[in-house]
């Protein structure tokens, strides 16, 4: 009786040491703002992308902003866009209003200036869909 009580604690242990583990280990954690954009620039707004984050920066001293997509596993290669232009009514994004490629940590940056003027802005992490918010932030 004696080995089995020292048999059944065992196992208990073993069972919510595992459990802890397994709740330890979870998804990587959401990226964080890198300072990407330089020195003057603070978050004004972020979305989640999937595997990363887009972030929307702005520098009062200046009147630009500035995009930039951080992926949620840095140093690993993945598929990452940063999207930022003038707010209009068109789908087409020109060569300088966006990022995409592979890269191990961020995408962009993209700055435009944009004082007093609505933006469309956005970006994707490991997905082939490009999530925009338009005509936003406009002063």
């Amino acid at each position: 009786m004696f080995e089995l009580k020292r048999l059944a604690s065992a196992v208990a242990i073993l069972g919510l040491t595992a459990a802890g583990t397994i709740a330890a280990t979870g998804t990587a954690a959401a990226a964080s703002y890198t300072g990407a954009c330089g020195s003057g620039y603070s978050v004004i707004d972020s979305m989640d992308v999937g595997d990363g984050n887009t972030f929307l920066t702005y520098n009062s001293s200046n009147g630009y902003n500035c995009v930039v997509t951080v992926s949620d596993t840095q140093g690993t290669p993945m598929i990452l866009g940063a999207n930022l232009r003038l707010h209009r009514t068109d789908n087409v994004w020109k060569s300088n209003e966006y990022d995409n490629g592979t890269y191990k940590y961020y995408a962009g940056p993209i700055y435009a200036y944009a004082r007093n003027t609505c933006i469309d802005w956005g970006g994707h992490a490991n997905s082939s869909y490009t999530r925009i918010n338009y005509g936003v932030h406009c002063s």
